[in-house]
């Protein structure tokens, strides 16, 4: 019997990918997660036969792409993305959230953490930081983010002359680590990896709301069953180990 549940495993194997042979599949996806992409997508690779050639582009251009019409086979989009979904040019039933982003807060390096645990703290520690900084949100989805967070708090109107607003992730790292500015609030990940930064850590939900990173498949591609072959990789448990170890927050 054991043998032939091998058998019948390495069958199902050359099955996949006999199905998949010679297929090429475009993925596009918000260059934050890039680190992470690549390490799922080559797994996916080689366990599918399926070849994925992945386009990076900020959380903000990914959404102007698809807009445009110009969508791949698949895209990964930082919500919110309702231009992308009005113009038709992706399947919305296709949706699939595949992980989460959480805001982070860092400081420069040395300098006193200050309590992010609740809500509540973290409208203490903004409303007493001398000086904030962000990605601009017409720039990087992770301004948008921050804004919507400071609309949940309602401290909108309150922190507007303490806060500002820069073009990347890698000036507003530098300008807190030369300590420029005192808090800096981005994407609880790779764009904060600066050594000159002390990551406070992610903000709760009840603070600011976790950032879906969701999957469509084109309405325009003739690969839709490799298409949701690489969602339902991307979602699945198997992804989990990638996404904890960049500190983004698997869905499951």
């Amino acid at each position: 019997m054991k043998s032939r549940a091998v058998l019948f495993g390495a069958l199902i194997v050359a099955f996949v990918c006999t199905t998949y042979a010679q297929t090429e599949i475009a993925l596009l996806s918000p260059n934050p997660i890039q680190t992470t992409i690549n390490a799922l997508v080559g797994d996916f690779e080689m366990k599918t036969g399926i070849h994925v050639a992945v386009t990076y582009g900020t959380g903000v251009s990914t959404r102007k792409t698809v807009a445009s019409g110009q969508a791949p086979d698949v895209a990964l989009l930082f919500a919110p993305f309702p231009e992308a979904l009005a113009t038709g040019n992706i399947v919305p039933k296709s949706a699939t959230v595949i992980a989460r982003l959480r805001l982070g807060v860092a400081v420069k390096k040395g300098a006193p953490k200050p309590d992010i645990s609740t809500a509540d703290a973290v409208r203490r520690t903004l409303l007493n930081a001398a000086s904030i900084v962000a990605i601009d949100p017409e720039q990087g989805s992770a301004g948008g983010a921050v804004l919507m967070a400071l609309d949940k708090l309602g401290l909108t109107e309150q922190l507007k002359p303490k806060i500002v607003w820069v073009a990347n992730a890698g000036m507003v790292q530098d300008s807190v680590a030369k300590g420029q500015y005192e808090l800096a609030l981005g994407p609880y990940i790779s764009e904060m990896r600066n050594p000159g930064l002390d990551i406070v850590g992610a903000l709760p939900p009840e603070a600011a709301p976790p950032i879906d990173i969701t999957g469509f498949i084109s309405t325009n591609t003739k690969n839709a069953q490799a298409g949701r072959a690489l969602l339902d990789y991307l979602s699945s448990p198997a992804a989990t180990p990638a996404y904890q170890s960049a500190k983004i927050f698997p869905v499951r």
